[in-house]
């Protein structure tokens, strides 16, 4: 990380994939190579990218650490800063502070346990970096699953990547969406109405769960009522930031300040808080 929290890294756009209308995937590379040994991220992490002329905004990494300076992210385009950088190309220079933030590794460690990630809608992306760790370390975990909801089949992010996972066989993937099309085949429902699939080894399995507040409320008020620990639940509240340093009181829920003491938390830290995170 830049010893200048307030200096970005000049970076590139190295490329770029459409997921849904408005929504693409953006690898990144960082220009000076002095600088791209400083820039070395954790699951869970995220950085502050800076659209000259528009404005800087923070985005949950999407991929597990790859070589130093390289990173990964997912944006929908919803406001000034990610509608100006959905007109961008590739080869087009963007700023990148960071990383920054926690780590899904920091909350619990979940070597040797059965592991269940829960993702809903744009929800899915910053979850992909923990995922892509597990895969990275496959023989360190058990029974590993995914749960993913979607508004529609077409809103789904990462299809091709989709298709790549049902096949895994060290891997249970199981997909919903709200309102299905006439290609559908799959499930229909809300992504907790997949739970009755589901055969957990409750003191040993561990939840990393991120989607609209809405769900991850559901989705936790589920997994407590099925007995599973407080401590192995585990979520993301990086919607709520802005400078991503601490600094503009943007992200405070009571007496927390997510980007700095998060965006990772368990719900024992943040079950106080609840009403006004969810």
């Amino acid at each position: 990380m830049n010893p200048n929290i307030y200096l970005p890294y000049i970076s590139e756009i190295t490329d770029i994939k459409q997921e849904t209308p408005d929504t693409r995937t953006y690898d990144v590379r960082i220009k000076k190579k002095d600088e791209a040994k400083l820039f070395i991220s954790r699951p869970g992490q995220f950085v502050e990218a800076s659209v000259f002329g528009a404005g800087e905004a923070p985005f949950g990494l999407t991929t597990s650490p790859q070589e130093p300076g390289v990173m990964t992210f997912t944006v929908r385009a919803c406001g000034r800063v990610t509608n100006a950088l959905n007109e961008m190309k590739v080869g087009d220079e963007i700023g990148i502070k960071g990383p920054l933030g926690n780590s899904f590794l920091d909350k619990i460690d979940s070597k040797g346990k059965d592991v269940l990630v829960i993702g809903g809608g744009i929800g899915l992306p910053p979850l992909r970096s923990m995922i892509d760790h597990i895969f990275n370390h496959r023989s360190d975990y058990r029974d590993f699953t995914i749960l993913y909801g979607a508004r529609t089949p077409a809103d789904r992010v990462y299809k091709y990547q989709l298709s790549e996972w049902e096949k895994k066989t060290d891997l249970k993937l199981i997909q919903t969406v709200d309102v299905a099309d006439k290609e559908w085949t799959g499930n229909v429902g809300v992504v907790t109405t997949l739970f009755p699939k589901l055969k957990l080894d409750i003191p040993n399995t561990v939840v990393y769960t991120c989607g609209p507040p809405i769900m991850i409320k559901f989705v936790i008020i589920e997994l407590l009522k099925l007995g599973l620990p407080e401590k192995q639940i585990v979520s993301t509240l990086e919607r709520y930031m802005k400078c991503g340093v601490g600094k503009c009181g943007h992200c405070c829920i009571g007496n927390k300040y997510v980007c700095t003491e998060g965006p990772v938390f368990n719900y024992t830290e943040i079950k106080g808080l609840a009403e006004e995170a969810f």
